[in-house]
């Protein structure tokens, strides 16, 4: 079995791996790079078949639903079977009419199921469902030539899931060869640090809801399903209403999982601003409005409540919140990795907070282990050597391990 990571052994995002076994290829994931300025095929790896046109390359096998894993699908044949999480798929294909630039749809392909081996040509590819922020994230052991290679994926010890991860370690595959293990933390993290987990974050939530007088505005990913549901329970806990747009109600949907908050629940509304009104006007997606619509709200009976509610904010809701003068003691809560802050990825929306006099905190955990876990993990799976990928800071992983192997991208190396 031939290795080649094309992007990630020194960068987190844009991830890809091939894969070789007998003259057949899988690919690991086709991200799109974090510093990527716009989704466009330039980025895509130089890897041959990519046109649908080489019966080489098997499958496109996707880990979980984030860009920086699956962004870059925009720009392959749909003829290349795309393999994944039925609920990311369907997260995906529901998310990407809402989505500017090239949110593609995933093609057709193979659905993982937790623990339940895939044959494909030379390959046995088992999933493992995994902690993770992004929903429906998997790593996978990948079997050929008598060799087993362990992708770790992102993962986690700290979300709402941290049982998944928890029961790999304590039953984990024997004689894995290689992992390759995710070190996003590496550099952020010291020592036995660990971040905050979803349940410190809920309560950070209820904390900051139950002291805020004004409409509280929670500014993340409608797809961070941990940490929607952390919001929606701080909101229980406080009396408190979640305010939704449409987008939030299909994501929430299509994870296919009722014991995940929905548009229809008590203690959630649905609220349509008027860009996505336009959106819904322009797209004739009347029987999809009408399907969330039990509990939708208008602007009157926001002003009317807004002292009680939180709302699930994007920059789009703020022409809806200036005309409504909805911005009276209003506080915005920024739960998303700090990185797109400090970077000012958001140079709009600081000039709109500042000049309205609305306070900025942040409530956010990560979506990845800390090096302690990341220790625990590569314990657990025992592998004969362990290569760096999704990370910044490879040359670190010798501190943590002692069995290390850096691969550049693009070299090519037997299992």
């Amino acid at each position: 079995m031939q290795i080649c990571i094309h992007r990630g052994s020194k960068e987190i995002g844009g991830s890809c791996v091939e894969v070789i076994s007998s003259g057949k290829r899988l690919i690991v994931d086709l991200g799109l790079p974090l510093d990527a300025e716009r989704n466009d095929k330039s980025y895509l790896p130089d890897i041959s078949g990519f046109d649908g046109n080489d019966n080489s390359l098997l499958a496109i096998l996707i880990s979980h639903p984030h860009l920086d894993h699956f962004g870059l699908l925009a720009h392959v044949s749909s003829k290349i079977p795309v393999i994944m999480g039925v609920d990311a798929r369907r997260i995906l294909t529901q998310a990407s009419p809402f989505l500017p630039g090239n949110w593609p749809v995933p093609a057709n392909g193979m659905n993982l199921k937790s623990e339940i081996p895939i044959e494909l040509g030379p390959f046995k590819i088992t999933p493992f469902l995994i902690d993770h922020s992004g929903y429906d994230a998997y790593s996978f052991m990948i079997e050929a030539d008598g060799k087993r290679l362990f992708y770790s994926g992102d993962f986690r010890m700290h979300g709402r899931k941290a049982k998944l991860t928890e029961k790999l370690i304590a039953n984990p595959p024997d004689n894995i060869d290689v992992l390759l293990l995710e070190g996003s933390t590496l550099g952020r993290l010291e020592g036995n640090q660990h971040f905050p987990s979803e349940t410190d974050i809920e309560k950070k939530f209820t904390d900051t809801f139950a002291n805020t007088t004004g409409l509280t505005l929670v500014h993340t990913s409608s797809q961070n399903i941990d940490r929607i549901v952390s919001i929606f329970r701080a909101c229980k806990k406080t009396g408190k209403t979640l305010v939704i747009d449409l987008y939030g109600a299909i994501i929430l949907e299509a994870t296919g999982n009722k014991k995940i908050p929905q548009s229809d629940w008590p203690k959630i509304a649905l609220y349509i601003p008027q860009s996505q009104r336009v959106q819904i006007k322009n797209n004739k997606w009347f029987d999809l409005l009408k399907r969330h619509s039990k509990k939708r709200i208008f602007i009157e009976k926001l002003q009317e409540i807004s002292t009680q509610c939180v709302l699930l904010f994007r920059p789009l809701h703020i022409p809806d919140l200036e005309k409504a003068n909805l911005l009276n003691d209003a506080l915005y809560v920024f739960s998303l990795w700090e990185g797109y802050w400090e970077r000012d990825s958001f140079p709009n929306l600081r000039k709109w907070l500042k000049n309205n006099n609305i306070l900025k905190i942040s409530i956010h955990t990560s979506g990845h282990a800390s090096p302690a876990d990341l220790i625990r993990f590569a314990k657990a799976l025992k592998p004969s050597k362990i290569v760096p990928i999704h990370t910044f800071m490879p040359e670190k992983y010798k501190d943590l391990f002692d069995n290390v192997k850096l691969h550049a991208d693009g070299e090519y190396w037997e299992v």
